[in-house]
């Protein structure tokens, strides 16, 4: 456990700092639009598509970011409810339904997007979009990781009330 407790540490900070610098990358390129458009009349056409590609980029890693977190947004006041026990289950179910939807949805779907865009040219960047794509499916990844953790996480709470009298308060 402790070596899967070290990959997520160094996991969470490598995925923090490709979000940071995606922004940095973003507040580049959003500067350098606002001079060419604003003072040489010629708005950069190229600066304008990379800071929306990285855009999406910065809100698929961050969405897994967060996951991982466990901070993302949860409608909890009927789940405040219930007994711990149930509180954990729902928490497990909850997980499992994102998971089967990020596999599924993000990984495959995403995978097969990927391949069907490799042979698309961005017009502007001219690069293939299916490296734009290719976030889906990485961020997928990511999510799913993140699932297999909570989900152990979560799992040893149930075992922990489980074992202890009076569990259920």
């Amino acid at each position: 456990m402790a070596v899967l407790e070290t990959f997520k540490k160094y996991l969470d900070t490598f995925v923090a700092w490709v979000c940071i610098g995606i922004v940095g990358m973003m507040t580049v390129l959003i500067t350098w639009q606002v001079i060419t458009r604003y003072l040489f009349n010629s708005p950069s056409a190229v600066s304008e598509i990379l800071s929306r590609y990285l855009f999406i980029w910065l809100i698929l890693f961050g969405s897994a970011y967060v996951f991982g977190l466990r901070e993302h947004m949860a409608i909890s006041f009927i789940k405040e409810k219930f007994s711990p026990r149930v509180k954990i289950i729902t928490d497990m179910f909850t997980e499992l339904a994102i998971a089967v939807f990020t596999f599924t949805v993000m990984i495959i779907g995403g995978w097969y997007t990927v391949l069907r865009q490799m042979w698309q040219l961005d017009s502007a960047l001219q690069i293939p979009m299916g490296y734009i794509y290719s976030a889906i499916p990485l961020s997928g990844g990511l999510i799913v990781f993140y699932f297999l953790y909570n989900e152990i996480h979560l799992f040893r709470r149930l075992n922990t009330l489980n074992s202890v009298p009076g569990g259920e308060e």
